[in-house]
């Protein structure tokens, strides 16, 4: 299930599109040719392996028959010498004055060894006080290797003997006697040590001859290592009859493993590199290729200057270049599998996998013989990974930016906002936003490859849309605050002020001049991702681009009317609850109401984009008129015939219509203000619909609602309704004849009138 859990997943990546379904018939061609080239490898493996299991099972044959031939001949000499005991006359006493002969033997050579071993050991101990003042050379290496040997096998001979005794009293008195031994042997191993480190650096500095002791050294002490281990096994496996040898119990007891220590010397001398270079690859990881060289130096001086200096059988580039591998291996797998990889450091990996294995293959080598892979082959794995990267870093910038602007917006933190060149209200953060996405733009493109950038733009598109809606949201739910009753109407200028900082930023998104050689952050943005993405994914990032385009129109359009609605909650509360009263005719309402749009245009006209200065005023001119319209459900508003309502509402509509006509002469809003009065006029006819629907008499009602329904296709029954109930002569029969008519008449749909915001 996972293998096919996987591959979906693969098949979802390469068809992320509908335009992808075209990819099908070559990808199916593309993987038919891989699936061929792969079986085509399998079978070369395969016939390989084959071969070398063969090979194999052979050696161990001819193996099997070497250890029984021995077995036979060791036995048929343990015949031959017991018959031997019968054919020679009074063979027991010779047998026995021979072996005290030779037990008087060995017991002279072990005194002698015994009484010269403390002066030997010191001629050792001024050999390697000598090679401390010269270790680059340690001219006495061999000699004190070779002492030392002769003095393990004196011990070892003597602790064996002295534990086969019958009386071990002594043992313990006679280790305190080699006790200076090992001090010497941990001496002569820190030699060795230093000089098994610098291998290489010896190498280098053409001293062939410290590496030619050194080979000698370990090459010795490897046969020496392999006896043991062969006597071991026969004891093991013929403990009486090798007893009977005195070949098998004679020389080294325990295995030494200096040529396992000569190995992990070598991944010892390469790891503080390893390290060395982690912190320069931290650091500066498009670098790594030139931080990496001493890698291929160190192999490069194996290849030209160690191997004839080393035993054949040892393969010593072979060796060198496994160990280095397999660290190399680890190193690169350590990296891509930690989670903070950031996208410039796995971009630098992926790319170096391609670079390492072309400078193997100069040192000779073929990357088949390189095993393992030194990413494990997980090049397209990684490729994803990288793109998921990059993704994980947009979403991770974009949720702590709006987490830190909300933030900064519910607690109404004026230190926030800034005013840019032009004196505009807006928030610190949007170029930080923007700039944040030029990088990550950039790190996409590095990686040369279009679906890495497609899926980090997707991603983008994804994360600015969710910024819109967010905002949308918090903009809204904020706003609440002031709209509810009884709320606390403390810091609404704040808030609006962030109302205009926030459509600001929506308008600077968008706003390009290429005139004057301004353009906006998405226009930057498109021309940045045009370069590194496929044709046919720039149709669709064009689709996206124009969405996002005109969700920034519609949030900064938003927060402004949401500024408007504001004012009449909050400034004019009062004021409108008036409207069609008996209170209305004696009071300059309109008069206060432009009064106090005045001075909110006068404030805020240079702060606020002069785009949006211009949605501003058409936001409280239909704002106005809806508000004025839908006060005809006021507690108290009745219309009475002998009332001069005709008369007040034409001052009501000279006053408005005075107000918005003056805002394109005035001098302080001289070419900021494009606004068409003609537009204005044109949607404030309505009040002269609402005063035909007043004055009419019953029977002329209908026609004028029939002339108003076809000017107005979305007029409300229920506000219709509302006009009629005002009238002080209504009755039912007036609101059933223009329910029929509505009933009758037949309009077109078309764009949204004023007269669908009047409920």
């Amino acid at each position: 299930m996972a293998g096919i859990e996987g591959a979906i997943i693969e098949l979802a990546d390469l068809l992320r599109h509908p335009d992808d379904l075209d990819k099908i018939s070559f990808l199916k061609s593309e993987f038919t040719r891989k699936k061929a080239a792969v079986d085509g490898q399998l079978k070369i493996g395969l016939k390989d392996q084959l071969e070398v299991t063969h090979a194999g099972m052979n050696s161990i044959s001819d193996g099997q028959r070497a250890v029984n031939q021995i077995k036979e001949e060791m036995m048929k000499i343990d015949k031959l010498c017991a018959e031997a005991q019968n054919m020679i006359r009074d063979f027991p006493n010779i047998n026995l004055v021979s072996q005290v002969h030779r037990n008087f033997t060995q017991v002279e050579a072990m005194k002698a060894n015994i009484e010269s071993f403390d002066g030997r050991l010191k001629d050792l101990e001024q050999l390697l006080r000598e090679d401390d003042q010269d270790k680059e050379n340690q001219p006495h290496l061999l000699n004190i290797h070779h002492g030392l040997t002769q003095l393990r096998d004196i011990r070892d001979d003597a602790m064996d003997q002295i534990k086969r005794a019958s009386d071990t009293s002594l043992e313990s008195h006679l280790q305190d006697y080699f006790t200076r031994l090992d001090d010497v042997i941990d001496w002569f191993d820190d030699h060795l040590g230093t000089a098994c480190m610098n291998l290489i650096p010896l190498v280098q500095a053409d001293n062939k001859g410290m590496v030619v002791r050194l080979a000698l050294i370990i090459e010795e002490e490897e046969k020496s290592d392999n006896k043991v281990k062969a006597l071991q096994d026969a004891q093991r496996e013929y403990k009486d009859l090798a007893s009977r040898f005195k070949s098998m119990t004679s020389g080294p007891k325990q295995l030494r493993g200096y040529k396992e220590k000569f190995l992990k010397s070598i991944e010892a001398y390469a790891q503080p590199r390893f390290d060395k270079a982690e912190d320069r690859f931290l650091e500066e990881p498009e670098k790594l290729p030139k931080i990496m060289q001493w890698y291929f130096n160190d192999l490069n001086t194996v290849k030209l200057g160690m191997v004839g200096l080393m035993p054949k059988k040892w393969k010593i580039f072979k060796t060198y270049t496994d160990i280095y591998h397999r660290m190399m291996h680890d190193w690169l797998i350590k990296h891509i599998n930690n989670p903070e990889l950031s996208p410039p450091h796995m971009l630098s990996i992926i790319d170096w996998s391609e670079k390492y294995y072309a400078k193997m293959t100069k040192l000779g080598w073929d990357p088949k013989d390189l095993q393992p892979h030194v990413l494990d082959a997980r090049e397209i794995e990684l490729i994803r990974e990288y793109r998921q990267l990059i993704v994980k870093s947009v979403d991770e910038w974009m949720d702590r930016m709006f987490d830190a602007d909300k933030k900064s917006f519910i607690e109404r933190r004026p230190d926030t906002l800034d005013n840019n060149e032009h004196g505009y209200f807006r928030t610190k953060t949007l170029g930080d936003l923007w700039r944040m996405l030029k990088e990550q733009t950039a790190v996409a493109g590095e990686s040369g490859r279009a679906d890495v950038a497609e899926g980090v733009f997707d991603a983008m598109f994804r994360a600015l849309n969710s910024r819109q809606n967010m905002w949308q949201k918090t903009v809204d739910d904020e706003s609440m605050k002031f709209k509810q009753p009884p709320a606390d109407q403390e810091g609404m200028q704040v808030f609006q002020d962030w109302l205009v900082a926030i459509a600001n930023d929506q308008i600077a998104c968008i706003d390009d001049n290429e005139d004057a050689g301004q353009l906006g952050y998405l226009t930057r943005f498109q021309r940045d991702l045009e370069p590194l993405v496929t044709p046919k994914h720039m149709a669709h990032a064009a689709t996206e681009l124009d969405s996002l385009r005109d969700g920034f129109v519609d949030l900064g359009t938003h927060c402004i009317t949401i500024f408007v609605s504001l004012i009449f909650k909050v400034d004019f509360r009062s004021t409108v609850a008036d409207f069609f009263t008996p209170k209305w005719y004696n009071e300059y309402a309109m008069k206060r109401i432009a009064t106090t749009f005045d001075d909110y245009i006068g404030d805020y006209s240079k702060v606020l984009h002069h785009s949006l200065l211009d949605i501003l005023i058409e936001e409280l001119a239909d704002e106005l008129l809806v508000h004025y319209l839908s006060s005809v459900r006021n507690r108290g508003a009745k219309f009475r015939r002998s009332d001069p309502f005709t008369e007040k509402f034409k001052d009501d509509v000279l006053t408005a219509f005075e107000f918005f006509q003056n805002l394109n002469t005035r001098a302080d809003l001289a070419d900021r203000v494009t606004v068409d009065f003609a537009t204005i006029k044109q949607k404030w006819r309505v009040v002269d619909k609402m005063v035909r629907l007043l004055e009419a008499d019953k029977i002329g009602v209908v026609a004028v609602y029939e002339d108003f329904k076809r000017e107005h296709w979305d007029l409300q029954m229920n506000w219709v309704e509302a006009v009629l109930r005002s009238r002080d002569d209504f009755d039912r029969a007036m609101l059933s004849s223009v329910k029929a008519k509505a009933g009758e008449v037949y309009v077109e749909r078309g764009p949204e009138t004023i007269m669908s915001k009047v409920k």
